[in-house]
């Protein structure tokens, strides 16, 4: 077993209880998965916002070229 194997084995079995228990972990989970959900909500709004600063007709295609 190689040196950092055996740390991580050893802070396990020393530190049993600073885990993330599944149910700690399905909870962050759930925590990432409601704030990637807002980050995408507001992005969405915000693009819908500068559409609609646009005048009509404009801002449906976005030119990257360079």
């Amino acid at each position: 077993m190689s040196d950092s194997s055996f740390l991580i084995a050893e802070s396990f079995v020393i530190r049993p209880n600073e885990r993330p228990q599944p149910t700690q972990q399905s909870e962050m989970q759930k925590e990432l998965d409601d704030a990637q959900r807002g980050l995408v909500e507001m992005l969405e709004r915000s693009i819908a916002e500068q559409k609609a600063a646009l005048p009509f007709g404009q801002g449906e295609h976005l030119d990257v070229t360079v």
